[in-house]
C-alpha cells in the first residue's frame, strides 16, 4: 500500500485503536429527504466533532458541510436508482475519481449487489474504481447492499459478498451484522465495518448491535438512522464511540447515554 493510501486509511480508522465510527448520511440519494435528514446541515453540524468520517454524496458535501471543518470524507460515488424505481440494485458509477480528488475525499464508496440481475455490472464497476483508486492513492469502500431484500442478510451470503469485494481489491468493506459474524470477518482479509441498517426499535438495540459487531471482529460502524434519528443524537454517537474506541460494555454506554439526556 502506497504512502498516500496508508495516510488516507489512517484518517478513517484510528491508528490508536484500530477502529472507526463513521456517520452515514448518504441515504437521500435513493430515499429522498428522510425524517431528521430533511435539512442535512442542521442534522450534521452537532455530530461532526464525534465522528471519524462522514459518508455522503457530493451534493450534500458541497451544500451542507463547512469546508473549514477537519472531517474526513467517504464520498458515495454510486447511484442511478431510487426507492420507487424497479430495482435498487441498478446502480452505476455516477461520480468520477477526478471529482473525488477535487473534493479531497479520503475514500470513495460503491455498492455491490451480489446475487441480483445487476451483480455483474456492479462488480465490474467496483474493479474499475479499485484500479483508479490505486492510480491516485484513494481507498475504495465496497458496500454489500441488499436492496429491499433484507432477509438476505445471513452469514453465508454476507461472507460471500465481503470476500468477493476483498478479492476485487476493495480496501475496506461495509456490511451488515449477522449471526456468526465472526465467520464473515474470518473470510474477509480487509477491515469490515457494519451498517446500522433501518432504525432499530430502541437505542439499546443499536448499542447492542455495535458491541456485538466489535466483539466479533468488526473494525467499526458506519451508522446513520440509528444515530441521527435518535432524539438524543449527540448522546447516541458518544455512546457508540465509547463502545467502539474504549471497549465499553453496553451497560456503560447506556449509562453515558442516560447521563447525556439530563
Amino acid at each position: 500500500m502506497d504512502w498516500g493510501m496508508k495516510n488516507r486509511m489512517s484518517r478513517l480508522i484510528s491508528p490508536e485503536t484500530g477502529r472507526a465510527v463513521w456517520l452515514a448520511i448518504d441515504h437521500g440519494y435513493f430515499l429522498g429527504p428522510l425524517t431528521k435528514l430533511e435539512e442535512p446541515a442542521k442534522t450534521i453540524k452537532p455530530l461532526i466533532p464525534f465522528t471519524d468520517a462522514l459518508m455522503l454524496t457530493r451534493g450534500i458535501l458541497r451544500n451542507c458541510v463547512d469546508a473549514n471543518l477537519p472531517v474526513p470524507i467517504i464520498l458515495r460515488v454510486s447511484g442511478g436508482n431510487s426507492i420507487v424505481g424497479p430495482a435498487l440494485s441498478n446502480e452505476d458509477i455516477q461520480t468520477s475519481m477526478e471529482e473525488a480528488i477535487r473534493l479531497n475525499a479520503s475514500a470513495i464508496a460503491f455498492s455491490i449487489y451480489v446475487g441480483t440481475e445487476h451483480e455483474h455490472k456492479t462488480l465490474i464497476a467496483l474493479g474499475k474504481l479499485v484500479d483508479e483508486g490505486q492510480r491516485y492513492g484513494i481507498p475504495v469502500l465496497a458496500v454489500t447492499a441488499v436492496g429491499k431484500e433484507l432477509e438476505k442478510r445471513d452469514t453465508r451470503y454476507l461472507a460471500l459478498c465481503c470476500r468477493i469485494a476483498a478479492e476485487l481489491g476493495a480496501q475496506a468493506v461495509k456490511t451488515y451484522y449477522c449471526e456468526e459474524f465472526e465467520k464473515v470477518v474470518k473470510g474477509c482479509p480487509v477491515p469490515l465495518v457494519i451498517a446500522g441498517g433501518p432504525k432499530l426499535k430502541t437505542e439499546h438495540d443499536a448499542l447492542r448491535l455495535a458491541k456485538s459487531a466489535i466483539k466479533k471482529g468488526a473494525k467499526g460502524v458506519d451508522m446513520g438512522r440509528n444515530i441521527w434519528q435518535s432524539p438524543n443524537a449527540v448522546g447516541m454517537i458518544k455512546a457508540i464511540r465509547k463502545i467502539v474506541h474504549e471497549n465499553a460494555s453496553v451497560e456503560e454506554a447506556v449509562k453515558l447515554l442516560k447521563k447525556l439526556k439530563t
